[in-house]
């Protein structure tokens, strides 16, 4: 059985109720070890009326203490969702667990701590010098953002030939898909031949090139297609559209989550490829709405995190 960090997130939020209500349906899957310490678990089992399992497993030293707030963005909670993630990192990279699951954090929070990071996968790029990919989805369906968490503005100056040929180049090595990975235009009608717009062409000229690099270093199937020409985005996730593909790289944030969060909001995952551990993650925020009012949690997110390090 795998052992795994979970770090806990922001403790104002709900994910340590997820963790603590979970527990005895995880712990059949995998070898859970929870980065939060007795202090703070205890005032969250209170907060939320929650007994903790006697083999719930943690860690001696997170960080500093603190009075949770729920529902609330606080500093403290930042600083301690912070070192809790650091510690789940370490003790991958200490080859002390199996890989790293993450619980959802407040950027805000982190903000004001002072961390420099947006989120989890930017920091990873950081700690591990590898240009980690974000992928999203459920089984049998999943998005790779090629751009992330920048502002629209910015997002057709991103388009460039060599770091998006990287990019197919790191994503299809970090799959090893047995199908043609669907790669989604920038532009509406995927711009029409140059009429709405000419990143199009960037993006073939970077299908091309890393389709012909791949080709060179692996042996496939000449009739095998690595990479879909620019797909039309508002056509790209349509049911026929997604009998063919299993795999889709979007531009941008948006392009690529409005529509599987349309399909999956319940069940999707967030993971981090092209790295030398395996980290998973809820695709859902700290739901501070709902933060320690004691109601029962959809766990159909966690869960799936859980079981994708069953799969890999």
């Amino acid at each position: 059985m795998k052992k795994i960090a979970i770090s806990i997130g922001d403790l104002n939020g709900i994910g340590i109720q997820l963790a603590l209500e979970n527990h005895n349906i995880i712990k059949k899957i995998v070898e859970p070890i929870y980065c939060i310490d007795k202090t703070m678990l205890q005032q969250a089992s209170k907060l939320l009326n929650i007994t903790i399992p006697n083999d719930f497993k943690i860690v001696n030293k997170i960080s500093k203490p603190f009075t949770i707030q729920a529902g609330e963005v606080t500093k403290e909670s930042g600083v301690y969702s912070f070192a809790s993630f650091l510690k789940a990192v370490e003790m991958a990279k200490m080859q002390d667990v199996d890989g790293v699951m993450t619980l959802p954090i407040n950027k805000k929070a982190w903000e004001l701590t002072g961390v420099k990071y947006k989120g989890h996968t930017d920091a990873l790029r950081d700690f591990f010098f590898a240009n980690a990919i974000m992928m999203l989805g459920v089984p049998n369906m999943f998005v790779a953002l090629y751009t992330e968490h920048i502002p629209l503005k910015e997002v057709a100056s991103k388009i460039d030939e060599k770091n998006l040929t990287r990019f197919l180049i790191d994503f299809y090595n970090s799959i090893k898909p047995d199908s043609t990975i669907a790669v989604l235009g920038l532009n509406p009608h995927a711009g029409d031949n140059g009429v709405l717009g000419d990143e199009e062409k960037i993006i073939t000229n970077a299908i091309d090139r890393a389709s012909k690099i791949i080709r060179e270093k692996e042996v496939i199937d000449s009739n095998h297609l690595l990479f879909s020409n620019p797909l039309v985005p508002d056509i790209a996730f349509t049911p026929n559209m997604r009998k063919n593909y299993k795999y889709f790289i979007a531009m941008y944030h948006d392009q690529g989550l409005i529509p599987l969060k349309a399909l999956y909001f319940d069940e999707g995952i967030n993971i981090s490829l092209n790295l030398p551990i395996i980290r998973t993650s809820v695709d859902h925020g700290t739901a501070f709405d709902i933060a320690y009012q004691k109601k029962k949690l959809n766990n159909l997110s966690y869960i799936n995190a859980i079981n994708y390090f069953i799969t890999t």
